[in-house]
């Protein structure tokens, strides 16, 4: 079981979670290195199924080729300030934003929000 693990069900990076079936609602916090846009393009492309709805926690990097690709087709929740990810000292140095790709999804809507 992952130390950091929020859900009942997950993928271990053992169990490599792009290479797995995303069904029902899905909650995406992914590894925010290069493969990030692997990462939402899988969440985007799970979405278009029936039924399954995928909740993304990500950096807000608006200048970025997946950002654009993918994000902006869910709806986009900005989030005010710097997220303090669990065990940091320190806020993050990017701000963040919640996508949600799905049925329940709004598409092109874009709100703000206080964490």
């Amino acid at each position: 079981m992952a130390d950091n693990a929020k859900c009942e069900r997950f993928f271990s990076p053992e169990e490599n979670g792009l290479l797995q079936e995303w069904s029902g609602t899905c909650w995406m916090n992914p590894p925010y290195g290069r493969e990030i846009g692997k990462w939402v393009k899988k969440a985007y492309e799970s979405s278009q199924k029936a039924g399954v709805t995928v909740v993304c926690l990500l950096p807000a990097r608006t200048d970025t080729k997946w950002w654009h690709e993918y994000c902006m087709k869910g709806e986009i929740r900005l989030i005010k300030g710097r997220l303090t990810f669990e065990g940091g000292k320190h806020p993050a140095p990017f701000p963040s934003a919640i996508v949600i790709f799905g049925e329940r999804a709004h598409p092109g809507k874009t709100t703000s929000f206080i964490c």
